[in-house]
């Protein structure tokens, strides 16, 4: 997700699901080629498995991007062909090259040429009028044969008049039996759900029916669903304290790199989500001096009792508290 998925929230989401696929933020073809190529690919070792997932429309350009993020170390690059948000339309790609199938499979054998790492699509079920089933399985026929090995389809059309990103997540309904019928027409072919899962069940749920599920927004905003999701032997499963203890060296070791405290600390506001405190957690991480300081108050104060003090510290004391920081 655009300024979310992040390095520092890839290395926190790692440390709560070691089988997780991770994916960059979209990174357009042009900023990596000509912009900060170590700032946009830098990763952590740790985040393995990863991918790169790049925006644009000119297959030279995707191409040599490819490459760049495949010579890089992610071990896949996808293409985004699904946001719909007016400054990637302005770009030409995204959501609106749905329009363009074969232009899009044009530029997935030129990323699949130039990269020695699996090549991905993300999508969406239809854009606009070309909503039907038809021009969807035509569509994925297309990048398949083009060397797409995975498709990642959100099941819901993208509006790109008449509707704003933000109402584009929740309008028009979500349409997940297109989705399973393009498994059935494509057995071989691995199919990816993405869109409306927030919860465990329902997430589980879509593997009756297609081969995995890519959570966006659900994940960001309440990140233990990934623990949840993961299943297993209870006496291995990280808590929230287990987390944030295994997050703290990281951190640490930011701070002595010059990386502000809030752009790692703000990828952790979600940890404790529906749980008792939460609210006091996410104003105590916003509070945090951008400093050692803050790192320490984290270390002293939270590591390990957390869920047991947050949520009856006394009103008003974790801001007194954070105020004596500064």
């Amino acid at each position: 997700m655009m300024e979310r998925t992040d390095r520092h929230c890839r290395y926190f989401l790692r440390l709560i699901s070691a089988d997780a696929w991770l994916y960059t933020e979209m990174l357009t073809a042009a900023a990596v080629l000509r912009g900060s190529e170590e700032k946009l690919l830098k990763h952590h070792p740790a985040e393995h498995p990863l991918a790169a997932q790049l925006g644009g429309s000119d297959p030279s350009e995707l191409a040599r991007a490819a490459r760049r993020a495949a010579d890089a170390g992610f071990d896949e690059i996808n293409l985004n062909v699904g946001c719909p948000s007016d400054r990637v339309q302005a770009g030409c790609f995204g959501a609106a090259l749905m329009a363009r199938p074969k232009h899009v499979a044009e530029c997935v054998a030129a990323m699949k040429t130039a990269a020695a790492v699996p090549v991905t699509v993300k999508t969406r079920i239809g854009i606009d009028e070309l909503d039907s089933y038809e021009f969807l399985y035509e569509f994925v026929e297309r990048v398949v044969a083009a060397g797409s090995s995975t498709v990642i389809v959100h099941a819901r059309k993208a509006w790109l008049e008449g509707l704003s990103p933000r109402e584009n997540r929740t309008l028009p309904a979500l349409d997940y039996e297109r989705v399973y019928r393009l498994k059935k027409d494509f057995p071989a072919v691995e199919i990816v759900i993405n869109g409306g899962l927030d919860d465990r069940d329902t997430t589980l749920a879509q593997l009756e029916h297609v081969d995995g599920v890519m959570l966006g927004r659900a994940a960001y905003h309440n990140p233990y669903l990934l623990v949840e999701l993961g299943g297993g032997d209870s006496r291995s499963t990280p808590t929230r304290e287990d987390i944030l203890e295994a997050m703290l060296p990281y951190i640490e070791a930011e701070l002595a790199a010059g990386t502000p405290l809030k752009a790692v600390t703000r990828h952790l506001m979600g940890l404790y989500a529906a749980r008792p405190g939460a609210r006091r957690w996410r104003r105590l991480l916003s509070e945090l001096p951008d400093s050692d300081a803050g790192l320490k108050f984290l270390e002293r104060h939270l590591a390990g009792i957390l869920q047991h003090d947050l949520a009856t510290m006394p009103r008003g004391l974790d801001h007194s508290i954070t105020k004596r920081m500064r």
